[in-house]
């Protein structure tokens, strides 16, 4: 490790423990996943208060963080300056391996869940980790702004309804029935099925509060569905979204999306998440153009890797 300044090592201590089953504020990274090895915390203290943390599963000398997540990458409880960074990001190193890593794969938050992305995303270049990859995930942000559009868009929304017969439904899952409907519509469609239902129900069950399903209906026949995720307690994630392609209704899309904005509001996040558009190695630009109607930044997130 290079040296750092006294009052850095005086002051600030990091440790490697076993993942701790105390609930972190990043949804995610409360979950072990079986066949992808030992998952293990790495946090970084100033004296005695935590100032941050990465976690890591780590199989066969190769720590990911985090693997079949959308994100893991430094999670920091305040913002250290760039020093203090840098000394976390070789600690962490000097940690993983004592343990026989010889391989790190790390996936950065866009920058509205983390304030220091671009900061670590530097010290991980200046420090010879490669950019593997980078997804462009589409915000709005701001809760006085979330809160201005859904009242500007209400009227719109609800003409949209009664012309339409239609019933929306929001509230905690229930069951699963949802899920096949999903699945159905998308193969309908010709969309590539990446879901992995087992892991979806077991994060349901371990922690309800944090997902949302909305629903549309027509004629009490469900005609569209998607989950809104709590990843952190300030964000709202869009996920699995799906309609029924046998029906006709014109931007039945942007109904459920400004029902998924109105949960945003009633529970008070900074921002929503419309996540990635990629079509394998090509950009979804009509699909871009779609959530830019409801974004107003867009965000990258980042895979470095490094081998030592």
């Amino acid at each position: 490790m290079k040296v750092f300044k006294k009052e850095i090592t005086d002051n600030f201590w990091v440790e490697l423990i076993p993942a701790s089953p105390d609930r972190k504020e990043y949804l995610l990274y409360n979950e072990t996943l079986s066949g992808q090895g030992d998952y293990w915390d790495i946090n970084i203290y100033k004296r005695e208060k935590l100032k941050g943390i990465i976690s890591f599963a780590v199989k066969d000398g190769k720590a990911n963080s985090l693997p079949k997540a959308p994100f893991g990458g430094f999670w920091m409880e305040e913002q250290l300056h760039s020093e203090e960074a840098d000394f976390f990001l070789q600690s962490m190193e000097y940690k993983l391996k004592s343990i026989g890593v010889i391989e790190l794969s790390i996936t950065q938050a866009p920058k509205p869940y983390q304030a220091s992305q671009d900061l670590f995303s530097y010290l991980l270049f200046k420090n010879g980790y490669q950019c593997q990859e980078v997804l462009a995930h589409q915000f709005y942000v701001g809760k006085k702004k979330l809160k201005k559009l859904t009242q500007n868009d209400q009227p719109k929304v609800a003409k949209k309804v009664t012309q339409n017969k239609l019933q929306i439904t929001c509230h905690p899952v229930q069951n699963f029935s949802f899920l096949e409907e999903i699945r159905h519509w998308n193969r309908s469609r010709g969309y590539e099925i990446n879901l992995d239902e087992s892991r979806l129900i077991n994060q349901v069950s371990e922690f309800p509060e944090c997902y949302h399903l909305i629903s549309i209906w027509q004629n009490e026949t469900p005609v569209a569905h998607t989950l809104g995720v709590k990843l952190t307690p300030k964000s709202l994630y869009y996920f699995q979204s799906a309609i029924d392609p046998k029906v006709s209704i014109k931007n039945l899309g942007e109904v459920l999306l400004m029902r998924l904005f109105q949960l945003a509001v009633d529970l008070k996040v900074d921002f929503v998440d419309l996540g990635s558009s990629d079509l394998e190695k090509d950009v979804n630009h009509s699909l871009m153009f779609f959530k830019s109607k409801f974004s107003n930044d867009v965000s990258n997130k980042l895979t470095w890797k490094k081998a030592f």
